[in-house]
């Protein structure tokens, strides 16, 4: 069943059989679909009653004010997901990142971007919450009051309760460069005050945005970002990588690691086993292939690697979550950010493919 799932996705992602794929990989959503021709990036979570749920931005294009964001479930043991429905739009603004998130206590929250101006640097963060398994949702309320700050990627819930929401301030107003004073950041929540406080910024070389955060202990976290700069494929370009020693309340500069980073979002997550996932594009100028890296030390080293996606074209913005039954969900976009796919796959199917890169 797996290898003829695989064969099937093969032959229709794309024309041609241009995306060349390791593991199997649905086609979700594309243009065909209520919102508009674009959709972009997708987010994903599992819910209390085991339903996948996904979130996305769509609208005409990128900077068009007609974009909102939308969900959509995959009802637990079915393979089909449901019609797309708006959860998020504002009159006259441009919506932008949803983020969909299941915190430890059911509730479901909804994290996305209102842009007020004509680049992402006057964008603002807003929050919903749904407490029925994203059947309906609060009204928004504000984050933070600053212009430029944005968010990407999934939170994280401490020990303590608290959440940890990566965030990232975009400077400039260049749509075809990140500032250099760009920056990532963590928003923390208290749940006995209902209040957002931000952590200090995480500064680098030619700026940094779009931090994934995982826990190595309880204190000790790591994040890796996107590297800022314009899309020219600079050789230098490389995955910068943070660290907290107190659970996220103060983070080190960002440090360019090995690994190769086209200005292209990344995903990280602690497996259920402890072993650390990374997700990235491995190139410097391609968003392609999109690459699984696995650490069975601590972040020490990721000598298991997998193309999961290759072949011509873009495979950008992975977001994944594990779900309760181990497997690991995957979302991303390509076709020029028009179309969501959906790909399944195992820790043991990385692990199964060492190689001699240990970085």
């Amino acid at each position: 069943m797996h290898v003829l799932l695989m064969l099937a996705c093969l032959m229709s992602v794309q024309p041609g059989g241009a995306m060349k794929t390791t593991v199997p990989v649905q086609r979700v959503f594309g243009p065909e679909h209520p919102g508009g021709q674009y959709k972009h990036p997708a987010s994903i979570t599992q819910l209390a009653n085991g339903d996948l749920y996904l979130a996305y931005y769509t609208g005409s294009g990128e900077y068009a004010t007609d974009t909102a964001v939308y969900g959509a479930r995959l009802p637990k043991g079915q393979t089909q997901w449901t019609t797309p429905a708006p959860i998020a739009d504002t009159p006259f603004r441009s919506e932008g990142n949803p983020v969909v998130w299941q915190a430890p206590d059911s509730v479901v929250w909804l994290f996305y971007v209102i842009r007020y101006g004509q680049t992402w640097s006057t964008s603002l963060i807003q929050a919903k919450m749904s407490r029925d398994g994203a059947r309906t949702w609060s009204d928004p309320m504000l984050v933070t009051m600053t212009e430029g700050m944005m968010v990407r990627s999934r939170p994280l819930a401490l020990a303590n309760g608290d959440i940890l929401l990566p965030a990232y301030h975009e400077t400039g107003h260049d749509t075809e460069m990140v500032g250099p004073a760009s920056c990532s950041l963590f928003f923390r929540w208290d749940g006995k005050l209902h209040t957002w406080a931000a952590t200090n910024e995480i500064h680098s070389r030619i700026g940094n945005i779009q931090p994934a955060v995982a826990p190595i202990t309880n204190d000790y976290l790591v994040c890796y970002c996107r590297r800022g700069g314009d899309y020219s494929g600079r050789p230098d370009g490389r995955i910068v990588r943070a660290e907290s020693r107190d659970g996220g309340r103060t983070w080190s500069e960002g440090r360019e690691t090995q690994f190769p980073n086209p200005n292209a979002a990344v995903e990280f997550l602690r497996l259920q086993s402890g072993n650390l996932l990374l997700i990235f594009n491995d190139s410097v100028t391609d968003r392609a292939p999109l690459t699984a890296a696995l650490s069975t030390d601590g972040d020490k080293t990721y000598p298991y690697r997998l193309n999961l996606v290759e072949g011509p074209g873009d495979y950008a913005y992975p977001y994944a979550i594990q779900a309760d039954d181990g497997k690991i969900h995957l979302v991303f976009t390509s076709n020029e950010r028009t179309t969501i796919y959906h790909a399944v796959f195992t820790e043991a199917e990385v692990l199964a493919h060492r190689t001699d890169t240990l970085q």
